[in-house]
C-alpha cells in the first residue's frame, strides 16, 4: 500500500525504530544482568573470573552514562567497545546513533576514495584519516565506475558486479559492508539525495543504456525500496538534493546529445513532481560531470566548471548570484575527480593539488556566514591526505 503521507510515515518508522531499540536494550539490561549476577559470584560459564560491576560507566547511572557515551566523539567507539560487555552490545544496537540524534548532537565526517586501497573516513574534529574494511566485492566491482550516497547511519555504493548492478552499505552500528538489496529499477549515473534516514534515487540510465524518468526512496531504517510517482522527463548525469523539505533533481542530459536546463522538484506530501523551468541554465555536455551542487541551510549553492566560479541559487528570481573562486580547478577535468558537498554549516570542496612533495588531496571548507569579502571566499585547510593522488573517485558526507 503507497503512503499517502511521507513525513508522518517516516515519523512512525523513526518512533518504531526507537522503541524497538529501547526494548532491545532492555533485553541486553536483562541478559547482561544476569550474567553480572553470576559474575558476582565470581565465575563466569567458561571458569573466567571477573569484576562484580558491568554498568555502561561503573559508578554512573545507565541514564547520566548513556548522556556522557553519547557526547563522546565517534572516533573514540572502537576502542570504547572494549570498555564492557554492555557497552559493546549499546554500540551494535545503534541505540546511541539514536540518541545522538534526539539530543542535537552530529558529527560529520567524510567518506572517499582517492586510490585503489578503499575507502577512508576523516573527522575533521579530530583531523584523523581511519581506513574502512574492503568491501567483499567481485572484481568487475571493484574496478568500475561507482557512486556515492551516505543515508541516515550508512554508506551506500553503488557499481556494477560482472552480471547485474549491485549496492553495497557500510554500517557504521555493524562497523562492516553487507549486500543492500537491489532497487526495483537498477540503474547508474542518477541523481540522489538524503534527508535523514531516508535517501531519494532518480533517473539515470539502466544496463542497457536506456535513460529513465522513474525514481525511487530508499529507507534506511528498513532497508527497503519504494518506488516513487515518474519525473516529467527522463534524464541522467544529473544531480539531486533536499532543500526545504523537498527533492530535487538538477541538471543532466535527456539524450546523447541533448542537455537540459530545467529541473524537477518533488513534494514528498503531495507525491508530486513539479517541472521548474530555466533553473540550472549551466548545460551538460557528454563529457561533463554531473552538475556539482550543495545545501547548506536551505540555500543552494553550485559549482560552474569552465569559470570555476561558486554560485548561489536565488530562489524568487530563479537566477545564479557569482560568489567566488574555487579553491582547486576544476575546468582541467570537466568537473570530475572533485567532489562540492556540504558539511554541516559549511561549504567542502575536496579535491587534487600537487606541490614539492608531491601529489595530495586537500579538503577545504567555507562557511557561507563568514561572507564574501571584494569577491573572494575565505576557503580554511580543513585535511590533508598526503601522497593519495589528485583525482577523487567517490565522497559522501555523514552527519550523525
Amino acid at each position: 500500500m503507497q503512503r499517502d503521507n511521507m513525513d508522518s510515515e517516516a515519523q512512525k518508522s523513526k518512533k518504531f525504530k526507537f522503541s524497538y531499540v529501547n526494548k532491545n536494550l532492555m533485553n541486553i539490561s536483562h541478559s547482561v544482568g544476569e550474567e553480572t549476577e553470576m559474575r558476582s559470584r565470581g565465575e563466569a560459564d567458561d571458569g573466567r573470573l571477573f569484576e562484580s560491576s558491568d554498568s555502561f560507566l561503573p559508578g554512573l547511572h545507565d541514564d547520566v552514562a548513556l548522556t556522557c557515551l553519547a557526547r563522546t566523539s565517534r572516533s573514540d567507539y572502537a576502542s570504547l567497545l572494549c570498555l564492557n560487555v554492555r557497552f559493546n552490545m549499546l554500540i551494535k544496537s545503534g541505540y546511541l546513533y539514536e540518541l545522538r540524534r534526539q539530543l542535537g548532537i552530529v558529527e560529520h565526517w567524510v567518506y572517499m576514495v582517492c586510490d585503489p586501497r578503499g575507502w577512508e573516513a576523516f573527522d575533521p574534529f579530530r583531523n584523523k584519516w581511519m581506513r574502512l574494511p574492503k568491501i567483499p566485492c567481485d572484481e568487475c566491482f571493484n574496478h568500475a565506475d561507482k557512486e556515492s550516497l551516505a543515508v541516515g547511519n550508512e554508506l551506500l555504493v553503488f557499481g556494477r558486479e560482472l552480471f547485474e548492478f549491485a549496492i553495497w552499505k557500510y554500517s557504521l552500528t555493524c562497523r562492516d559492508w553487507a549486500k543492500c538489496e537491489g532497487m526495483n529499477r537498477p540503474r547508474c549515473l542518477f541523481a540522489s539525495g538524503s534527508l535523514g534516514s531516508i535517501a531519494i534515487i532518480a533517473g539515470g540510465s539502466d544496463k542497457n543504456g536506456n535513460i529513465l524518468k522513474s525514481a525511487e526512496l530508499y529507507d534506511s531504517m528498513t532497508g527497503k525500496w519504494e518506488m516513487l510517482p515518474s519525473m516529467h522527463s527522463p534524464r541522467r548525469l544529473c544531480s539531486g538534493f533536499f532543500m526545504d523539505g523537498k527533492f530535487y533533481v538538477i541538471g543532466g542530459m535527456t539524450s546523447p546529445t541533448d542537455s537540459l536546463t530545467c529541473a524537477e522538484e518533488f513534494d514528498l506530501k503531495t507525491r508530486k513532481w513539479r517541472k521548474i523551468e530555466d533553473m540550472y541554465p549551466y548545460v551538460n555536455r557528454a563529457a561533463q560531470a554531473p552538475p556539482l551542487v550543495a545545501v547548506i541551510d536551505n540555500q543552494l549553492y553550485a559549482v560552474e566548471y569552465t569559470t570555476n566560479m561558486v554560485k548561489k541559487y536565488d530562489k524568487e528570481r530563479n537566477s545564479w548570484d557569482e560568489l567566488g573562486r574555487l579553491p582547486v580547478r576544476a575546468d582541467s577535468s570537466n568537473g570530475w575527480g572533485l567532489a562540492f558537498k556540504s558539511c554541516g554549516e559549511a561549504l567542502l570542496v575536496v579535491g587534487g593539488q600537487r606541490g614539492p612533495e608531491g601529489e595530495a588531496i586537500v579538503l577545504h571548507s567555507w562557511s557561507p556566514k563568514s561572507g564574501v569579502r571584494n569577491g573572494t571566499l575565505n576557503w580554511e585547510v580543513l585535511g590533508v591526505k598526503e601522497h593519495a593522488g589528485v583525482f577523487v573517485y567517490n565522497c559522501a558526507v555523514m552527519g550523525c
